[in-house]
């Protein structure tokens, strides 16, 4: 197989946590389609580490992290950026190690965001059968909160974790305070990145949940994350208000983001 020609701007960043195997074939996925492509291992203790070395090892256009411990997808992903700022890289396409996000269209939203870079690109979720009619619901409270604390930014989803990023801005966010280092780091990154003047720029993109017989790897707890999800719109609210009349006054003189459909 032909390795993609390398990018100086974008790289792929996959940050992992006790996948498995799976994480073996996303990164697979996410080759075919890039180069190059970056896997922070959370302090994951399933041998997957060693996995992912090994095929770094062989593959030019992989590159691994381990970290000694687990910190949370946020805190993943930050160590990431640090490291790929620091190599020159400009944007970072985040996406899942379990399987769910789309691969295919990795090249599709780096084009889009090589069309638009001060944006941010954001996947937004096209669910199958196999979608939890619970967390599909849930999703549209998040949506909810996330629009109205940006005064309608134009946030297509909250939650999908398959974007392009701006490297610099999202540092520069994330460095300000200590928050977005766990599960709520996707939907804080948005409203935050939004808040600095980032757009979103919104494509539909597929997501499957994957069967625990197909490798599905779920660490998403309803009772702790939908707890962590809520204080974080707390604070945020709050946040909000005091941003009040500065995101009121950026609403009236600029026109609403571009969406793409």
């Amino acid at each position: 197989m032909t390795s993609p020609a390398a990018s100086t701007t974008h790289l792929v960043l996959i940050p992992s946590y006790n996948t498995g195997a799976t994480v073996y074939e996303t990164v697979r996925a996410a080759r075919a389609q890039w180069t190059p492509v970056w896997v922070v291992v959370d302090g994951s203790d399933d041998g997957s580490a060693a996995g992912l070395q090994a095929m770094a090892a062989a593959d030019a256009g992989l590159r691994v992290h381990v970290l000694p411990h687990n910190q949370g997808k946020g805190a993943a992903v930050l160590h990431g950026l640090e490291l790929a700022a620091a190599a020159g890289f400009t944007h970072a396409l985040t996406m899942d190690a379990d399987g769910q996000h789309p691969a295919a269209l990795i090249p599709a939203f780096m084009q889009a965001s090589a069309g638009r870079p001060a944006a941010m690109v954001l996947g937004r979720p096209v669910f199958d059968a196999s979608a939890p009619l619970l967390r599909v619901r849930g999703r549209r409270v998040s949506n909810w909160w996330a629009n109205l604390e940006t005064l309608g930014a134009g946030i297509g989803d909250s939650l999908y974790g398959f974007r392009v990023y701006p490297i610099p801005a999202l540092i520069a966010v994330m460095r300000a305070q200590r928050w977005m280092r766990r599960f709520d780091f996707d939907p804080e990154a948005a409203v935050r990145l939004a808040w600095r003047g980032v757009a979103p720029l919104n494509l539909d993109a597929p997501v499957r949940y994957l069967s625990a017989a197909e490798g599905g790897v779920s660490h998403f707890r309803y009772g702790r994350d939908n707890l962590l999800l809520t204080w974080m719109h707390t604070r945020l609210m709050v946040e909000f208000l005091l941003r009040l009349p500065v995101l009121a006054w950026r609403r009236l003189m600029k026109q609403p983001p571009f969406d793409a459909r």
